[in-house]
């Protein structure tokens, strides 16, 4: 390994290469067990004598932070663990620009997950085929070794955006061939390459309210103008739409965090005011794949007739997030942008990753695996919602919903508590929930519960929301 010691100035260089690396030991970038350059090695990089570096060997070795090996050279000992004060870059002054003082880093796995984890958002991990998925990725590495050789297309791999257009072709009736498909690093991933692409500074941006926080703030941070617009039983309500919106965001299959389906005519009608108005709708479909019932509408994409729609989807759902794959359907008027943008921000995705999904969809292996968490899916819904229209009536209200890993149930009337002081109460009963009101932007218009499915086993719901229920009590009682 190269050993960066500094030398500049005068003074006695055995005792500054003996204080460095001590230190490096000391803060933990020299970990136990790790070689330290031949004595002649290092002299020769630093430019001094051999013996010069054998002192400040000597030293440490007296001070029982290295040890020679016979034959094998010189090496971190285990007796001085690291004081766990690693050094840190300079803290600095300089203030990002001020809306990103108001964005903060999401919860991320290494947060202790909850015992009865009722969050939004999260798949099945035990559910991922991780056996098949380690042999395809294997077969993939192998034989992809000359693709990593270069830089790939910014579109994502062929094989995969060929694979996508087939699979959401059949499965949702999306009208694209793989030259309409960009491979992204998750659905964010996409609405980010979206927003670079369409937004200037005080665009508007048209959000459903309640809806995904996470979108919003991203657009703010292109210093767009984002305006709330309501929904109701059969989702975005089109005649609120502000007139100069230049993009409009939504959830039709499924709305978050409601989770009621956009009506046909409401489709129609978003469709002909975006011709009208010159705006693009960006349709997030990111988890209609778990239907439980009903038939599914078309997406606002394959009734577009103007190349008004752009599609996002994602495997974060499907799948697991921590693959960070998803995709963009965009209309061939957007694409050289759009991947343009894609190659600016960080060329291309992992290939390897990508030719694996385009086998797992080839082979049928995600559609049987969609065919499988469905089912599984469907029950917990079902047993959760069961409770809510019987032993938690009395508080609160199921909104129906067809699909997806999350349903929501607002507060019955003359309920006086809070979503966000239940999700408190049930945090210290070990139970993760959301609140419909922090879906909101401004002053919320209902209140009540997000309840997600996904990441809870089947076994736990129960006592789950057993304890739910008493955190329920505990913040009726508390007001």
């Amino acid at each position: 390994m190269d050993l960066h010691v500094r030398l500049e100035g005068r003074g006695d260089r055995a005792e500054r290469i003996f204080r460095q690396i001590r230190d490096a030991v000391l803060d933990g970038r020299l970990r136990p067990g790790q070689r330290l350059p031949p004595t002649r090695d290092l002299a020769r990089q630093l430019a001094v004598s051999r013996n010069t570096v054998g002192v400040a060997y000597d030293q440490l070795a007296a001070e029982g932070l290295i040890e020679g090996r016979v034959g094998a050279g010189s090496y971190v000992t285990d007796s001085h663990p690291p004081t766990g004060t690693a050094r840190r870059a300079p803290a600095g002054t300089v203030p990002p620009r001020a809306v990103w003082r108001r964005v903060a880093v999401r919860e991320t796995p290494a947060t202790p997950r909850a015992l009865f984890d009722f969050g939004v958002g999260a798949p099945d991990y035990t559910r991922f085929p991780l056996t098949t998925w380690r042999r395809l990725l294997a077969r993939e590495l192998r034989e992809s070794a000359r693709p990593f050789a270069s830089y790939s297309h910014p579109a994502g791999h062929p094989a995969l955006r060929a694979a996508i257009a087939r699979h959401i072709g059949v499965s949702r009736a999306v009208r694209a061939s793989a030259d309409d498909v960009v491979v992204t690093a998750g659905a964010q991933h996409g609405f980010d390459l979206v927003g670079r692409v369409l937004l200037d500074p005080g665009a508007v941006v048209a959000i459903e309210n309640p809806g995904y926080a996470r979108v919003r703030l991203l657009y703010e941070t292109y210093g767009a103008r984002i305006a709330p617009v309501p929904v109701d039983e059969e989702g975005l309500v089109v005649e609120a739409l502000p007139a100069r919106a230049r993009l409009v965001y939504v959830t039709p299959s499924h709305q978050f965090p409601l989770g009621v389906t956009m009506s046909l005519r409401r489709r129609t009608a978003l469709l002909a005011w975006a011709e009208r108005r010159g705006a693009v709708v960006l349709e997030d479909d990111y988890d209609s794949e778990f239907r439980f019932g009903g038939r599914a509408l078309d997406p606002l994409q394959s009734l577009d007739r103007s190349g008004r729609v752009i599609y996002v989807g994602s495997f974060s759902k499907v799948l697991v997030p921590g693959l960070r794959l998803g995709f963009l359907v965009a209309p061939a008027s957007l694409q050289p942008a759009l991947q343009a943008a894609r190659q600016l921000s960080d060329w291309h995705g992992d290939v390897a990753p990508q030719g694996a999904l385009a086998e797992f969809i080839d082979s049928g292996a995600l559609a049987r695996h969609i065919r499988t968490v469905t089912r599984e899916y469907e029950s917990r819904y079902a047993r959760i919602a069961a409770a809510i229209d019987g032993e938690f009536s009395k508080t609160l209200r199921l909104v129906p919903a067809s699909a997806g890993l999350h349903l929501a149930a607002t507060f019955a009337p003359g309920v006086l508590t809070t979503g966000t002081a239940v999700v408190r109460e049930a945090a210290t009963r070990g139970v993760k929930v959301g609140a419909l009101a922090e879906c909101f932007q401004g002053r919320a218009a209902q209140d009540g519960l997000v309840v997600g499915f996904g990441g809870i086993p089947s076994a736990s719901i129960d006592e789950g929301l057993d304890r739910l229920g008493r955190a329920m009590t505990a913040a009726l009682r508390a007001r």
